[in-house]
């Protein structure tokens, strides 16, 4: 990072915090972009109904402060060095702190979906198009908004208690700092924003009912934010007044730790879920709203998002119902000797449901086309091409709306660490893939803005052209041809299946 450092705080290095569903890691990032620790705490969430997934925060806290200490001792690295905190992490809950602070109840999750109800709701109160051109978004259950009317109708005293409103990320702002603050990104994924403006949307909130003193205050991605407070020094070892910048969502840090943080620039996240992801200069919103319009965690920036539910996260279910004790290399070993189109055998990943472009939470997975010629490794190709597939669904919405060419993708997440995976990818797509020296994704785009933040980087750009270096790119082959019929047939499938899906959910 030196070639383009400024004046700023004499610090040799940034940690970032990227709060995940299922770990908190921390990263430490040197003055030359380089990697010089990581460390991880996990832990669990609860699904105490069918669709309801929560979260107690304080494991977040807990394992921000086992992660910081054991990055800063593992990497003999000074704290004092530290010259500024980032932030990211998963995107769309809620958590709920009363007047004291102190959490109300466990935090409801991006991948609840318990608030089909509070979408209609949503969509009565402000109108759909009005939502969509507002927003950017439809109501969908993930979203952090109809959490709020849930909480309204179903645990009115909860919300009675409630003084602050606060996403995962920012509640381990709020404990490193004593402040209530967000950024664009994150505060766009509530759908209580005014995309445009950059800002709470005071018309959705009136119409929905919602206090806006609830809501943390909003600044951009690199911005400082806060700074670390003596309590949480003594917790964590960094010193009082290390500067916390606001960061990001984890998709839009993802992006910028990608480098995608130019107008027209796509990224690929092939992790338990998958996001096809392009930044834009002005807000573009989808009309019907298949696709999320959100701020990007770069100044000046907007993208368009395309999420399906259950991407790597299909092919880890394939493995423990099917295969368990294989490791994946040797499924996909295996997978590679089925010709493209798995011969015939077609897999729909909506496994969770669906998001994009499909926005049903009944959606179910499913193989067709099983005949008796068809193994464990047609099965395994099937839905390594299936989940391909979904995400074409996502980059063909982005090609609609953005009517211009798209050169390549940075590709990201564990699905990508494997070559057939990435070939499969690039010829269904029919674009160019790109992966990138650095694989630390969310984290290592919450240091780029920490790095601008403490004023080694005059802008989130000159941050990742400094320091994103790529590290492979496959081209699409000899299949790419092949797979355009058997996409179409894959594209015929849910509204064939549709109404098979609902009678199943009322089934439960």
């Amino acid at each position: 990072m030196s070639a383009g450092r400024g004046s700023g705080p004499a610090g040799r290095h940034v940690l970032a915090l990227d709060v995940s569903t299922t770990a908190t890691k921390a990263l430490l990032v040197d003055d030359a972009g380089g990697i010089a620790g990581v460390a991880a705490s996990e832990y669990p969430f609860a699904a105490p109904r069918p669709g309801w997934s929560e979260q107690d925060p304080a494991l977040w806290w807990t394992a921000s402060l086992q992660a910081i200490r054991e990055v800063l001792a593992t990497s003999a690295v000074d704290p004092a060095s530290v010259a500024a905190v980032g932030l990211s992490g998963q995107m769309h809950g809620l958590v709920l702190l009363d007047a004291a602070g102190d959490v109300i109840r466990p935090a409801i999750l991006w991948n609840d979906q318990r608030t089909q109800r509070q979408c209609d709701a949503m969509r009565a109160a402000v109108g759909r198009e009005r939502l969509i051109a507002l927003t950017g978004n439809d109501a969908l259950t993930g979203f952090t908004a109809p959490k709020i009317l849930w909480l309204r109708d179903e645990e009115p005293e909860a919300l009675r208690r409630t003084r602050r409103i606060l996403l995962p990320k920012d509640y381990v702002r709020f404990r490193l700092t004593g402040e209530a603050a967000t950024d664009c990104a994150d505060g766009s994924g509530t759908i209580l924003f005014d995309l445009a403006a950059r800002a709470w949307s005071d018309e959705v909130l009136a119409a929905l009912g919602i206090d806006p003193a609830w809501l943390p205050r909003v600044a951009e991605g690199p911005q400082v934010s806060a700074v670390i407070g003596r309590a949480a020094a003594d917790d964590t070892g960094l010193p009082a007044g290390t500067p916390v910048v606001a960061g990001g969502g984890d998709q839009a840090a993802n992006a910028v730790g990608l480098g995608v943080v130019e107008a027209g620039q796509v990224a690929l996240s092939v992790g338990t879920s998958g996001v096809v992801f392009v930044a834009t200069d002005r807000p573009v919103v989808e009309p019907d709203g298949r696709l999320h319009a959100f701020c990007h965690a770069v100044p000046g920036r907007w993208h368009l998002m395309g999420v399906m539910l259950s991407a790597a996260g299909s092919l880890r279910w394939f493995r423990d119902a099917f295969a368990p004790g294989v490791t994946f290399e040797r499924l996909v070993e295996a997978a590679a000797g089925v010709p493209a189109g798995s011969e015939g055998l077609l897999f729909l990943p909506y496994l969770v449901g669906e998001r994009t472009p499909h926005p049903d939470p009944d959606a179910r997975g499913a193989f067709v086309g099983l005949t008796v010629r068809h193994g464990l490794a047609h099965l395994t190709r099937a839905v390594l091409e299936g989940v391909a597939f979904g995400l074409r669904d996502s980059l063909e919405l982005v090609r609609a709306v953005m009517r211009e060419p798209i050169p390549s993708v940075r590709a990201s997440g564990g699905g990508t660490r494997s070559l057939l995976w990435r070939q499969i990818l690039a010829d269904v797509l029919e674009v160019p893939l790109e992966t990138t020296v650095t694989s630390e994704g969310a984290a290592y785009g919450a240091a780029l803005l920490a790095a601008v933040g403490a004023g080694w980087y005059t802008s989130v750009a000159e941050a990742a052209a400094a320091c994103v270096r790529p590290a492979s790119r496959v081209e699409p082959g000899s299949d790419r041809a092949a797979y355009g019929p058997t996409y179409a047939a894959y594209r015929d499938l849910y509204p064939a299946l549709r109404p098979t899906f609902a009678a199943a959910a009322l089934r439960g």
